[in-house]
């Protein structure tokens, strides 16, 4: 590590946190006040302004990382977009970074963006109740060995997505699912033999149910492939000024009436929908072995 990084990370990495606490405990105190007040019209007032809070913070975080950083940010966006249409976002997910540069990309493009988030990510300081008062939904995340162990759990995750979907039909929306499940790493990507060079395997079942739910609702999916050309730790490079190129493509695809169907029931459907999804990631993977050679 170079004597510039050593000096940039602490007070860069203080600068964030002190972006991340600010506009995370507004977000929970008008949070607060929301969960309080009986009035379904006051709640949406509140809601609407923990939204500019919400985004205010992804816009200062990218400004601090391009003050911090000799960085070319590469945004390509293949169709206009609007604020008043329901967008579902499936993206690749290698880093924590991913999810500051999607709200900031989202902000003067499209609505506010709702992550489906690991349950243990309620404990983390800010982030978590911030999310909570932000009306995220939080999953659990089981192994298939635990399932089979404990197989009522089966399909709690799609049961919490549907009560969550349910939430969203009232008001412009984006949904974004991190379509592997996990963040990229070397290690989970050759334990797990994904046949996706620089991506991990694609699980298609939240997608599917989400399309379900919400389908008739969407205006366009928009594939967003996120790439971090010479870095192999985002987070860190961010942090240490050591980030040079981020690139985040967009590609829209319509809502077509054969991606809606009874994944979980009907086994021809299940098929069509998981090649769909692999073919959607292997023009994904195309994209990143390009750009990371």
């Amino acid at each position: 590590m170079s004597l510039r990084s050593i000096l940039i990370f602490p007070i860069h990495f203080s600068f964030q946190m002190t972006n991340l606490a600010f506009w995370g405990c507004l977000v929970i105190l008008f949070g607060l006040v929301k969960l309080i007040l009986p009035f379904k019209s006051a709640q949406q007032v509140l809601l609407s302004i923990m939204h500019r809070l919400y985004f205010s913070f992804g816009i200062f975080s990218v400004a601090l990382i391009k003050a911090f950083n000799r960085i070319e940010i590469r945004i390509e966006i293949d169709k206009a977009l609007s604020k008043q249409k329901w967008y579902l976002i499936t993206a690749n997910h290698v880093s924590y970074l991913d999810i500051i540069l999607l709200i900031d990309f989202c902000a003067p493009r499209i609505p506010p963006p709702k992550f489906f988030l690991k349950k243990q990510l309620i404990w983390l300081p800010f982030v978590g109740l911030a999310a909570w008062a932000l009306d995220m939904p939080f999953m659990r995340r089981y192994s298939q060995a635990y399932i089979e162990k404990h197989p009522h759990l089966r399909g709690k995750d799609i049961e919490t997505t549907k009560r969550y979907c349910e939430r969203y039909v009232d008001k412009p929306t984006t949904v974004i699912n991190f379509v592997e499940g996990t963040r990229f790493t070397l290690e989970k990507h050759a334990s797990r033999k994904s046949p996706f060079s620089h991506l991990m395997r694609p699980k298609a079942g939240g997608i599917a149910f989400t399309l379900s739910a919400m389908g008739e609702l969407f205006s366009n999916i928009l594939d967003i492939t996120i790439a971090y050309p010479n870095s192999r730790h985002p987070m860190m490079d961010m942090l240490c000024g050591r980030m040079t190129t981020i690139i985040i493509d967009v590609k829209t695809i319509e809502v077509q009436p054969e991606l809606i169907g009874d994944y979980f029931n009907d086994e021809s459907f299940q098929t069509r929908f998981q090649s769909w999804i692999n073919a959607l990631w292997e023009q994904k993977n195309t994209r990143m072995r390009n750009w990371m050679s």
